[in-house]
C-alpha cells in the first residue's frame, strides 16, 4: 500500500515537472516563430536573440563590467535592505502586536506611510543618499518592512491567550513570555512573509537602481532600455527571476528545517499548491 502510494506520488510530481516543461517548450517556440514571422523582433526581441545577449554578458562581459559584478551588486543591496527590514518588520510587528494602545497611537501613520507610492521614494532616496548602495538599500528597506511587519503583527496577535494566561501564573515574566510563547507561534507568520519578503527586496534594489545607480541589474536594464537593447533588458529580468527562485529554494529550506516540529501538510491542506 505504502509502495503503491510513493510510485502515485513519484508519478504525479513526474507528470507535473514535464507539463511544467511544455509549456515552457510551447511559449519560448511560439515567441521564436511570432518573432520570425510576425512580430517585429526590434520591439519585442526572441529567445534566441535573449540567449545571446546572456551569452554575450557571461562571456565577454557587458559594457560595464562583468555581469557577475553587476549580479553581486543587487543581491547585496537586496540582502543587507532585507535582513534590515526583516528585523524591523519583526521587532516592531511582534511589540504593536502584543500591545494595544501603540497599535492603536501608530496605526494610522503606518497605515499612511505603506500608502506612499514606491518608486516615489525609490527618487527621493536617491536624492537624499546619491546614487551609491546607500539609496538602494533604503528602498529595499521599506519594501521589506512593511511585508514583513504585517504578518509579525498578526502572528503576535494570534497567540493562544490561554498559553499565555497558564505562563503568567506559573510566574512568568514579561520576556519569558515573548521568549518562550510569543515569538514560536509568530515564527511560522513571520517566516512565511520572508518569501515574498526577498522577491519585494529585488525588486526594491532593481527599482533603485532603475532610479539611479552606478551599477547593478537595474542599472543595466535601465541602459539597455535607453539603447533599445529589447533583449538586454530581457536578459536582465531573467537573470533576477533565475535569482529570485534560488533565494526562494534557499528560504524554503531554512523553513523547513526550522518548523520541523509543524505538523506536515498536503499541498490541498495548505493551499500551497504553487
Amino acid at each position: 500500500m505504502i509502495a503503491r502510494q510513493k510510485l502515485k506520488t513519484n508519478a504525479r510530481r513526474r507528470n507535473i515537472w514535464l507539463l511544467r516543461l511544455a509549456i515552457v517548450v510551447v511559449w519560448l517556440g511560439s515567441w521564436e516563430l511570432a518573432g520570425r514571422y510576425w512580430i517585429d523582433p526590434f520591439f519585442y526581441s526572441m529567445p534566441s536573440k535573449i540567449w545571446e545577449r546572456l551569452v554575450e554578458w557571461f562571456s565577454a562581459g557587458t559594457d560595464f563590467g562583468s555581469i557577475w559584478y553587476q549580479i553581486l551588486v543587487t543581491v547585496e543591496e537586496a540582502v543587507i535592505g532585507f535582513v534590515l527590514g526583516a528585523i524591523l518588520g519583526v521587532v516592531l510587528g511582534v511589540i504593536l502586536g502584543r500591545s494595544q494602545y501603540l497599535a492603536d497611537v501608530l496605526a494610522p501613520f503606518i497605515k499612511a506611510a505603506n500608502a506612499l507610492p514606491r518608486i516615489v521614494l525609490a527618487a527621493l532616496f536617491v536624492i537624499w543618499f546619491g546614487l551609491g548602495m546607500s539609496s538602494k538599500v533604503a528602498t529595499v528597506v521599506v519594501l521589506v518592512f512593511f511585508a514583513v511587519f504585517f504578518n509579525a503583527f498578526t502572528g503576535a496577535r494570534e497567540v493562544d491567550r490561554n498559553l499565555i494566561d497558564n505562563a503568567r501564573i506559573l510566574g512568568a515574566s514579561r520576556w519569558a513570555v515573548l521568549k518562550s510563547i510569543v515569538l514560536p507561534s509568530a515564527t511560522s507568520w513571520i517566516l512565511s512573509s520572508l518569501h515574498v519578503a526577498f522577491g519585494f527586496a529585488l525588486i526594491g534594489a532593481v527599482v533603485g537602481e532603475y532610479t539611479g545607480a552606478k551599477a547593478g541589474m537595474g542599472f543595466l536594464i535601465s541602459n539597455a532600455q535607453g539603447t533599445f537593447d529589447t533583449a538586454g533588458v530581457y536578459a536582465g529580468m531573467l537573470i533576477i527571476t533565475v535569482v529570485a527562485i534560488l533565494a526562494e529554494w534557499a528560504i524554503g529550506t531554512a523553513e523547513s528545517r526550522l518548523l520541523r516540529w509543524r505538523p506536515q501538510m498536503n499541498s490541498s491542506q495548505s493551499g500551497q499548491g504553487i
